[in-house]
């Protein structure tokens, strides 16, 4: 797998319509989650995308300090169903994470996670920091790396 960071206007109309595409298929059909996903964050985020073969197969979003929330934060971490047995979200986060301490400088990252992923945050140098909350109606907890 092969990743590219690249800020929204540096997207293409393809690339932008396959992690559209991708977010709606695993947040909104998958979680069955009704939610608003096209929240204008898009345009301040570094965008993720990891290709295999050609296609985007994983995605996430990073923001720098004050974009999001006031730490770094790495956020719409996604991969295509039929290819998390690979480990590749794994990957995806570690890439996201280098990104941030080489481009930002930045070691504390800040995430919104689902629940039911702490242990895979938790492998990847997650704390959670605390209560649970609903959003969109699914568990989540803020977790921290430092």
């Amino acid at each position: 797998m092969i990743f590219t960071i690249k800020r929204f206007n540096e997207l293409s109309i393809q690339e932008l319509y396959v992690i559209l595409q991708l977010r709606a298929e695993v947040f909104v059909v998958e979680q069955d989650c009704v939610y608003q996903d096209l929240d204008n964050k898009d345009l301040d985020a570094y965008h993720v995308l990891g290709v295999l073969d050609t296609k985007i197969v994983a995605y996430a979003r990073i923001f720098k300090p004050g974009d999001y929330f006031l730490e770094s934060s790495i956020g719409r971490i996604v991969v295509k169903k039929e290819f998390r047995k690979f480990q590749y979200g794994y990957k995806l986060v570690v890439n996201s994470i280098q990104f941030i301490e080489n481009n930002f400088q930045q070691n504390t990252i800040l995430i919104s996670a689902q629940s039911y992923l702490t242990k895979f945050y938790n492998s990847l140098g997650f704390i959670r920091v605390g209560e649970e909350y609903l959003e969109d109606g699914i568990p989540h907890i803020k977790m921290l790396k430092t």
